[in-house]
């Protein structure tokens, strides 16, 4: 099959300007405001300031909770305001003199960011009591605050909605909104949502002080953990780590079949374990494959949805996962690598269907690898580039012997450091490794570090001081670090405007009332349908397992639709604490409803008609973006599936309650990876020859069925799959011998 030659200028690389630029369109947190060269200097001291307190405070420890949490907004309220204009327009981003503005920030957002600080600090500053004001402890306080606790309190409820809004959108604080009307005004509500409403000063109570609401636990894990790893996963693109994976993917992938397709793939499940963005993602790993993929003849729309896809991936790949992961251990009270080791299978599953998809496309078309000229060399991607991998190695040997993740992240950050800025042959530099190797060694003396993990830590420092790469200096770090801070401002934002749903949540109930009625609805409905499934005295299926099925089609359905718009950290942390009574109650393990929940909150990254990967994705491919997000979406029915696996089978991650055993595990494993590889060929239209629409229903429905792996099920799909596939044998070896 001849490929239709594209046009150079559609595929060309684009620039660092124009793909930052995308980058700003498509991630609402990405464009900020200009501001004048003095506040510009004032700004950059506040970023550096926030990461290096956030930096030496995982290594050296935290401070109190509260004062953490406090300092952490004050960082957030100054960058928030003085970056991100109060609405986006036209000309919001333009650079503004003149009276009502100084240094390019109106009065109005500098006068919210004293308030933003105050209110932050506020808590610290009245926890013991301040006499001469009359303010008593904060124990005597609970429940009962005084006019200071009223003012302050509003004040950071009102504002944390704001930099929610302004870094976001409207979406996410209108969500929220609704959450707390429903806590105000429950006498209201009709039925089971009816109750008899918080009284405004328990409300702000509950929301303004520990352990629930904003200083709550999302908050607390954002400023504790999540930030770090968004730091590393910043610095250790800069040193080249990113660019390893990249090479790496397209020395393993490019030259088979549809090979800058398959690389995409790859490097981004490579990519995909430093970064929790999808846009970042897409955009640092579609800048090559997308241009590459066009090339070789794949459409645009096509290109673009696999990059799409398999870039919304990297919050589902271990180790890092995004944000959510550490506050799924938080929430299940379990180490975070638990949640590590149970998302190895379901992202497999994911980039497993995106694969298949990619080669039957590939087949389809016929389109070839690249030459193998047009391949990195192997010798001398890793000559240059091992020592990349170093600050890597570094965090998972610390995550994984059961030290803290910001811990890990420390170390992981401190070995980026030293391999991005020190080298042998400037002996000045190594005072990076040495203070390194100072730290580890004032550890092991004070028994925070055994004597394993302290030897390969200072290993790790000395052979990073090794880089062959060109050095870093340290204004280039200095604006990684910037970069890092101003990433982790909407994730923060989030976490801390999330935190008002959760104290509404365990405020009201209302989880388990909206729980209770999904349950009941599906039940119904399981009830009236179970007819349908009955032949004579014969039950196909009982009325539990649709009810069953329906639940969990209700529950990913709300979570795809509420997640427009809506980051995933947040958004999982709205509906687990909604859906997970739904899930108890029918008897899912907690860690696969917590699962169930976060892919789904993926999936709505690439379902349109919000689907800000995609968008992204389109942007480079220069391809219709609704067409492009449909091609992401349906790529991605590997991550849309694999949840269902899951519940049916929670041996699928390991360390479920329900205990791990091997044969049950490789059979339910390839149970689901039959019912994908059905889907993807379903998707296609192609397994060993072009498939007929006849034949691609039965497919996707095979792959559907093949998804509850239970032998009955599987027979079932055997079944329903065996025609169609037959008449692709036939049709395969008729067409061989006409050949």
């Amino acid at each position: 099959m001849s490929v239709q030659k594209t046009d150079d200028a559609q595929d060309r690389t684009l620039t660092a300007e124009e793909l930052a630029a995308i980058e700003e369109k498509y991630d609402e947190s990405a464009p900020t405001r200009p501001v004048s060269p003095g506040f510009a200097l004032f700004l950059k001291a506040v970023a550096l300031s926030f990461a290096v307190y956030h930096y030496l405070t995982a290594g050296f420890g935290l401070p109190t909770d509260y004062w953490h949490m406090g300092w952490h907004l004050s960082g957030l309220f100054i960058l928030t305001y003085a970056l991100f204009p109060i609405v986006r327009t036209r000309n919001s981003y333009d650079m503004k003199t003149g009276l009502m503005h100084y240094g390019g920030v109106p009065y109005l957002d500098l006068l919210l960011m004293v308030l933003g600080v105050a209110s932050a600090l506020y808590l610290g500053l009245a926890w013991h009591g301040v006499p001469w004001l009359g303010i008593e402890e904060q124990t005597f306080r609970m429940g009962n605050p005084n006019g200071y606790d009223m003012v302050f309190g509003c004040i950071l409820i009102v504002l944390v909605l704001d930099i929610a809004r302004r870094t976001l959108g409207w979406v996410l604080p209108a969500i929220i909104c609704v959450f707390m009307a429903y806590a105000l005004f429950g006498p209201i509500f009709p039925g089971i949502l009816q109750h008899p409403g918080v009284k405004f000063r328990t409300f702000v109570s509950s929301m303004y002080f520990p352990q629930e609401g904003i200083f709550g636990v999302t908050l607390w894990v954002v400023s504790t953990i999540v930030f770090h790893f968004v730091l590393f996963g910043v610095i250790a693109q800069r040193t080249g780590l990113g660019q390893l994976f990249i090479d790496n993917a397209t020395i393993l992938a490019g030259r088979y079949t549809g090979g800058p397709a398959k690389v995409s793939v790859v490097s981004s499940a490579f990519f995909g374990t430093i970064s929790g963005s999808s846009v970042a993602n897409t955009v640092s790993t579609g800048s090559l494959t997308i241009p590459n993929m066009k090339r070789l003849g794949y459409p645009g729309h096509f290109a673009g949805g696999v990059e799409a896809a398999a870039s919304a991936g990297g919050q589902i790949t271990p180790p890092i996962m995004g944000a959510a992961a550490f506050i799924m251990a938080e929430f299940l009270e379990v180490p975070y690598t638990t949640i590590v080791i149970a998302a190895i299978f379901p992202a497999l599953l994911h980039y497993v269907g995106v694969f298949s998809v990619v080669h039957l496309m590939a087949r389809r078309l016929n389109l070839q690898g690249m030459t193998k000229d047009a391949l990195p060399k192997f010798a001398a991607v890793w000559r240059d580039g091992w020592a990349n991998l170093v600050p890597l190695v570094g965090l998972l040997v610390v995550l994984f012997s059961g030290y803290t993740p910001y811990m890990s992240a420390f170390c992981g950050i401190s070995l980026a450091l030293v391999t991005g800025m020190s080298r042998v042959k400037a002996p000045v530099t190594l005072i990076y490794p040495a203070a390194f190797i100072a730290f580890v060694i004032w550890k092991y003396s004070d028994q925070g570090f055994d004597l394993t993990m302290s030897a390969v830590l200072i290993a790790c420092a000395v052979l990073g001081a090794f880089n062959p790469q060109e050095r870093i200096r340290l204004p280039q770090m200095a604006e990684t670090f910037e970069t890092g801070v101003k990433y982790a401002l909407a994730v923060g934002a989030a976490s801390a405007a999330v935190g008002l749903v959760v104290g509404v949540i365990n405020t009201t109930g209302v989880g388990f009332r909206i729980g209770f009625m999904v349950t009941q609805g599906a039940g119904a409905l399981g009830a009236d349908l179970a007819g349908l499934f009955s032949f004579g005295g014969y039950e196909l299926f009982s009325v539990d397992q649709i009810t069953l099925f329906l639940s969990l089609i209700f529950i990913a359905l709300a979570c795809i639709l509420m997640g427009a718009g809506i980051p995933t950290t947040a958004l999982y942390i709205m509906l687990v604490s909604v859906a997970q009574p739904a899930l108890a109650q029918l008897g899912v393990p907690p860690i696969a409803s917590h699962m169930f929940v976060l892919y789904y909150g993926v999936v709505a990254e690439i379902t349109p008609p919000v689907c800000t990967s995609a968008y992204a994705a389109a942007a480079i491919a220069n391809s219709n973006p609704f067409r492009t997000g449909i091609s992401a979406f349906t790529l991605g029915l590997g991550k849309v599936v694999a949840p269902m696996a899951f519940v049916y089978a929670p041996v699928l991650l390991f360390v479920s309650q329900t205990g791990f055993d091997l044969w049950t595990f490789s059979y339910a494993a390839t149970s689901c990876i039959l019912g994908v590889i059905c889907l993807s060929s379903a998707v296609v239209g192609y397994l060993l020859v072009p498939m007929g629409v006849l034949f691609r229903v039965l497919m996707a429905i095979a792959g559907i069925v093949f998804i509850a792996p239970s032998l009955q099920a599987d027979l079932i799909a055997a079944l329903i799959a065996a025609p169609a596939v037959l008449s692709q044998i036939v049709q395969r070896k008729g067409a061989t011998h006409v050949a």
